[in-house]
C-alpha cells in the first residue's frame, strides 16, 4: 500500500520517533550551533550515539552541518522543518475530512 506523503515526510517522521532524537533536536531550538562533543554532554549520551543520531536528523533534513576547523557544527533548519509540519498538517486535514 502506498502513502500519499512524500519520502520527504516519511524520513521526518522516522527521525522524530526517537525520544533521544526529539531531545536532541529540542537542543537547536534556540538557534544554536553545536558540534557533537556538546549535543552529547547535553543529551547525556556517548559521542558516537550522538553522532549517529545527528547524522540521521540531518538526512531526515532537520539540520545542516558544516565543518569549521577540525569541528563539524550542527545548526536546524528551521524552514525545512517548518515545510515539512505544513504538508503533515494539510496531510493530517485531508484524512480527517474524508
Amino acid at each position: 500500500m502506498s502513502t500519499p506523503l512524500s519520502p520527504a515526510i516519511q524520513d521526518f517522521l522516522r527521525a522524530l520517533a526517537s525520544e533521544t532524537r526529539q531531545a536532541i533536536l529540542f537542543l537547536f531550538a534556540t538557534d544554536a550551533a553545536l558540534t557533537v562533543g556538546q549535543v552529547a554532554e547535553a543529551a547525556g549520551i556517548g559521542q558516537s550515539t550522538a553522532s549517529e543520531q545527528l547524522a540521521l536528523l540531518k538526512r531526515a533534513g532537520l539540520l545542516t552541518s558544516a565543518r569549521e576547523g577540525k569541528e563539524v557544527i550542527y545548526r536546524a533548519d528551521h524552514t525545512r522543518m517548518i515545510g515539512y509540519a505544513q504538508e503533515l498538517l494539510t496531510y493530517l486535514q485531508t484524512c480527517a475530512s474524508e
